[in-house]
């Protein structure tokens, strides 16, 4: 499978992951997804798709994942940047990590799995406030993953407290299938998407087990575009997430024949410009 267009493409959400390397606790043994997923793998899926290049994404809160993605950066470079990991609830601790991290070249933002943080309130702590605020000071973006129902309406708020931090939310926020839910759903990505600090990526869409398909995808991808408009979006494989779903390829053909049914600069904007924009990567 090869890219419908001819554009650049960058995919904002690609994991690689270790066993060897890091824990990955919230890994289920058994799922397809309990083994190592390297980047001689990813390069092989991206190929396929026609997809240039990728910003790693944090699996794990933890140091090791970070060091872990920064040099697989520094070892290929097809790899525009990474996602990494501070200890957000500890803003001196943060601190440190953020002075460590910033001196590899390739480090473009920050993200806390706070789906798996057992604190409801954890984008309220006021030390969490602090750490954010120093990535504010630094033009670090920060991604919020699987914010829905839990955080979601949190982000509406902390963009509101943080106007200078860049927000950005991974999957939609995770938008439910069922119509009331749904309705939910877009009624807080509304408050979330009318603070202009805030971007989403396009990804992330499946369900465990169940390929995505255009008609499963299409009323989320509606709404974000109406929401965010084009210039606040960016597509998002979720590779290897899901490979239990299909695979990287079958994802893409779904949000690739979404995002290609925009007008061209529009979806140029969401293959690659936001991306150079908001996470400061090069495209080819």
């Amino acid at each position: 499978m090869t890219s419908r267009t001819s554009e650049i493409v960058v995919d904002t959400h690609l994991h690689l992951w270790d066993l060897a390397v890091s824990e990955y606790a919230w890994l289920p043994e058994g799922s397809p997804l309990h083994a190592t997923f390297t980047a001689e793998r990813a390069r092989s899926e991206l190929d396929a798709a026609g997809v240039a290049t990728a910003i790693l994404v944090q699996a794990e809160d933890s140091e090791t994942d970070t060091e872990f993605l920064l040099a697989q950066a520094a070892e290929h470079e097809w790899v525009a940047g990474v996602v990494g990991w501070v200890r957000l609830d500890d803003p001196a601790t943060a601190e440190r990590q953020l002075d460590r991290w910033w001196e590899h070249p390739a480090f473009r933002g920050v993200r806390h799995l706070v789906h798996d943080d057992p604190r409801d309130d954890f984008l309220e702590l006021p030390a969490v406030r602090r750490s954010l605020g120093l990535l504010a000071e630094r033009g670090v973006p920060f991604d919020v993953p699987d914010a829905w129902p839990r955080h979601l309406a949190r982000v509406a708020d902390l963009a509101a407290a943080l106007p200078e931090l860049t927000i950005v939310v991974d999957h939609l926020g995770k938008p439910p299938r069922a119509r009331e839910e749904f309705a939910a759903w877009r009624a807080t990505l509304r408050e979330v998407a009318a603070r202009p600090n805030t971007v989403a990526k396009v990804s992330g869409l499946q369900r465990p087990g169940e390929p995505l398909t255009v008609e499963a995808a299409r009323p989320a991808v509606v709404a974000a575009v109406e929401l965010f408009g084009p210039a606040r979006l960016m597509y998002g494989g979720d590779w290897p997430m899901t490979v239990p779903c299909g695979g990287y390829g079958s994802a893409w053909e779904v949000l690739s024949t979404l995002i290609g049914e925009l007008p061209e600069g529009e979806r140029a904007r969401v293959l690659a410009g936001t991306a150079a924009e908001i996470y400061g990567v090069a495209t080819p």
